[in-house]
């Protein structure tokens, strides 16, 4: 009797699944969750069988032509997750599978790309865009479509290329690359007699020419391990080489293996075991709650969900740690998830110094290979606690009994770069309850939406409203050592209250009245030098990156923009070059105006470069570090930062965003905010919130030890409320203002926005397709009877990315994704719950 199965195809835009037949010799193998390779059309792509089928939906169906792992590649509550995902999102099944297989061992089908023979081609019809891929194929012959991904950057040609296959003048076929990524495999040696026959066999060796020292000593040193040994190893203890290793093995006197080793990111990691401390009031109260839901976990909407809102300091990561060990004592796995890949390494080693050897870490500034190693070990049930990014919630961990999302409110949860555009903590919430497992998600800023679901009802609410004492003995010593008072006792009581730093607001107009036209305040001024005296550190926060803001004309006042995003050029003096830091840019700094050539091009604005430049010229003892997206592109740049900041290797720390969040710096006693008003008016809902949250998160990297701190806010609009409530770490006063504000206007809570974007090189055909998606929208809308509103089409802020010009439309109602249900958009970026409307 013939075996059906259905298979999700992994192709973007694939959006149903396909019926195929299992031949005799693969029926044993395959079973749901098993990756294969399929026909489909002219290609042979791979696939994720879903489930076995009674009777097939056409008469005559295609065979599963192979495997290509012979376990599960997803586990079932994976698959369930894929297809919540697919009708959450709008986006293909097989795109959000695809979060969830190997890396390098999935790989789309590409496309082999081929110049017809004999073909007369117009060349003055053609566009440069045109002309650049033929002659391409024309030099190197057939290519692949990653090939010419890598010779034409930053450009969609996928639209110009099957333009071109339509003339006739190219073919194009599916294939299949091999998979990228294999086990590591390596040479080891192991002694293949008894130890006691090693000088029996030296006499046989030494009548037919073939030992010697070397030799002996490589069976010698082979009998005294109790494992195998690698040649190295051997090659540099015992002055032996390649030959005589041939020449033993020749004689089996030794074996020569090829083992499998795990690419491990955490095999050279250092960590100080630990125990849990003892909580504060407030975390028992909160513990006891989170106790209780993983005692009594439930599948379904009843799986208990947390907020644990609390406080920059507050000891949420202690109650994450707690309720992991409990997670473990029941048998069950965990994942716990970090915003930002900066935050990865502090988080791994606290959860290691608790569960050696039970917890692994996932992300993206990882090889392939240890990526692979992990998901492998992951799947075979060897690291019950994986800690990560957002790619952390798709690894397979069976038996979950804990989701941890810190910081849940940052948006680097929310995948909104490539398909499909899901929201992390939607996501990590429908798992949960899919796996019966408690979700507790923690934020000192949670998003409005959140904070309102919780207030409702829906999730359960915890406060951690105080500061806890922290690094005692660490401060006691520095303090010791330096003669410093510290402003809290080391020795007083657990329950103490540390209290959050306090923030001074420097109005910067003032600042120019009085004749201060430095970018830092007097008061910023004095902090940093106070700081030096007393050797504390301080941060620097700037949400800029690069030495100027932009490069403008003082004649014309042309501004120096990027040709494809058209957005304002960052220049960076340490590469003496203009960098859009959008599409990645690069050109010279003009010596004229482009537009009128005048010599006056100057640099306006400041940016993370220029601070510390500042602070170098201003304070020339002053030891500085630089943590942004150009310091932390190599590998481990992250951790080497935040070590040597640690280790008090340097006083003054300058950066973006990634040093916001979840850093615990016991030194730092000042934070100062150069410009606290960026982003503040940008056209979007959520500008306001991202604002609040941010130099909440910032102001609270200080003081958070005995020693105390402070923060300065420098800004240009002192009275603006979201930096009034900021500043007095007043969540309940913006909440209660911005909800206000999104009930007038109908946004989320009260609505759920779906944003639809259109790109194309010409900006007259992104408009008018703008135009005609909004006539069929306003009549599907009419035609369902439905409340919903349509905002727009209009050009996106950001009115230009990659070459190409964006036209959005906005849908806004109770529930506008069934407008877009069954309904195809190949051409259209769709985003439910956009985190952005920029």
């Amino acid at each position: 009797m013939t075996t059906y199965v259905e298979v999700a195809i992994n192709l973007p835009q694939i959006t149903d699944t396909y019926h195929y037949h299992l031949p005799e010799d693969l029926e044993e193998g395959v079973q749901p969750g098993s990756f294969v390779i399929v026909p489909f059309g002219s290609q042979r792509v791979q696939g994720v069988v879903l489930s076995f089928v009674h009777k097939p939906e056409v008469a005559e169906t295609k065979p599963v032509e192979d495997i290509i792992d012979e376990k599960p590649v997803l586990t079932p509550m994976q698959m369930a997750l894929a297809q919540w995902m697919a009708d959450e999102t709008l986006s293909a099944l097989g795109t959000c599978i695809h979060l969830m297989l190997p890396p390098g061992l999935s790989q789309r089908t590409d496309t082999l790309i081929s110049l017809k023979d004999d073909v007369e081609i117009d060349e003055p019809s053609l566009s440069s865009l045109e002309k650049r891929i033929i002659n391409l194929l024309k030099e190197r012959g057939p290519l692949r479509g990653r090939q010419i991904d890598a010779k034409i950057r930053h450009i969609e040609w996928r639209g110009t290329l099957r333009k071109l296959a339509r003339d006739g003048i190219l073919t194009t076929r599916g294939i299949l690359p091999e998979p990228r990524v294999r086990p590591k495999m390596i040479r080891k040696v192991k002694l293949a007699i008894d130890p006691d026959q090693i000088e029996e066999w030296q006499g046989q060796l030494s009548r037919v020419g073939r030992v010697d020292d070397r030799r002996i000593g490589v069976l010698r040193l082979l009998a005294k391990q109790t494992g195998l040994l690698e040649p190295s190893g051997i090659y540099s203890q015992t002055g032996a080489n390649a030959s005589d290793l041939k020449i033993l093995e020749e004689a089996n006197l030794i074996e020569i293996l090829d083992v499998q080793v795990w690419r491990d990111p955490l095999e050279d990691a250092t960590y100080i075991p630990t125990t849990a401390p003892k909580l504060t009031k407030h975390q028992s109260l909160a513990w006891d709650k989170i106790k209780k839901g993983l005692a009594s976990p439930q599948k379904g909407h009843k799986a208990p969900v947390f907020l644990l809102h609390g406080v920059t300091g507050s000891g949420k990561t202690e109650l994450y740690l707690q309720a992991v060990e409990k997670a473990l004592a029941a048998g069950k796995r965990v994942i716990v998830l970090v915003p930002e890949i900066s935050l990865t390494p502090q988080t791994v080693k606290r959860f290691l110094s608790r569960f050696p050897g039970k917890v692994g870490v996932v992300h993206s500034k990882l090889s392939e290979g240890e990526r692979y190693d992990t998901w492998r070990r992951v799947r075979r049930g060897e690291i019950p606690v994986i800690i990560g990014p957002r790619s952390a919630l798709f690894m397979p961990q069976e038996d979950l009994g804990l989701i941890v999302m810190d910081e849940c409110d940052d948006e680097s949860y929310d995948q909104q770069d490539r398909p499909p555009f899901y929201r992390g903590v939607k996501t990590a919430l429908a798992y949960a309850r899919l796996s019966g497992a408690v979700a507790v998600l923690g934020s000192a800023t949670p998003r409005v939406t959140q904070f309102f679901q919780a207030k409702s009802g829906g999730w359960t609410y915890i406060e951690l409203p105080r500061r806890i004492l922290a690094h005692r003995e660490t401060i006691a010593n520095v303090a010791k050592q330096l003669g410093i008072k510290l402003q809290v006792a080391v020795g007083e009581a657990d329950t103490a209250d540390l209290g959050l730093p306090k923030v001074d607001i420097v109005d910067m107009r003032e600042e120019l009245k009085a004749g201060n036209r430095s970018i830092f305040s007097r008061a910023l001024f004095t902090g940093l030098e106070k700081v030096l005296e007393t050797n504390q550190q301080a941060i620097l926060f700037l949400n800029r990156r690069g030495s100027a803001t932009y490069v403008f004309c003082r004649d014309c006042g042309y501004v120096i923009k990027c040709p494809r995003d058209d957005k304002p050029l960052t220049y960076h003096q340490s590469l003496k070059a203009l960098i859009c830091h959008s599409c990645g840019y690069q050109r010279k700094m003009p010596e004229t105006c482009p537009q009128c050539g005048s010599k006056h091009i100057r640099q306006l604005g400041t940016g993370t470069e220029k601070v510390e430049q500042k602070i170098q010229a201003a304070f020339p003892g002053a030891r500085t570090l630089r943590w942004d997206a150009e310091t932390t592109r190599m590998k481990g740049a992250h951790e080497r930062i935040l070590t040597d900041f640690s280790n008090h290797q340097a006083d003054i720390l300058i950066g973006t965003q990634m040093l916001a969040k979840g850093l615990d710096l016991p030194l730092v006693t000042l934070v100062g905010v150069v410009l606290a008003e960026v982003g503040l008016n940008l056209p979007d809902y959520r500008a306001t919130e991202r604002t609040f949250q941010l130099l909440t998160q910032v102001a609270g990297r200080a003081g958070r030890s005995p020693l105390g701190g402070k923060a300065i806010f420098q800004t240009y609009d002192p009275n603006n409320y979201v930096i009034q409530a900021a500043a007095g770490h007043d969540f309940n006063r913006f909440y209660e203002q911005e909800l206000a504000y999104r009930r007038d206007l109908g946004y989320p809570p009260f609505k759920q926005l779906v944003r639809l974007e259109y790109r194309h090189y010409s900006p007259d055909v992104a408009q008018g397709a703008a135009e005609e998606m909004a006539n069929n929208l306003k009549g599907w809308i009419d035609a369902l009877g439905l409340r919903t509103e349509i905002i727009g089409p209009a050009p996106c802020f950001f009115s230009k990315a990659y070459g190409q010009y964006r036209w959005q439309i906005v849908l806004r109602g109770l529930d506008p994704r069934r407008i877009l249900r069954d309904r195809q958009f190949p051409d259209w970026v769709i985003e439910v719950d956009p985190s952005s409307l920029l």
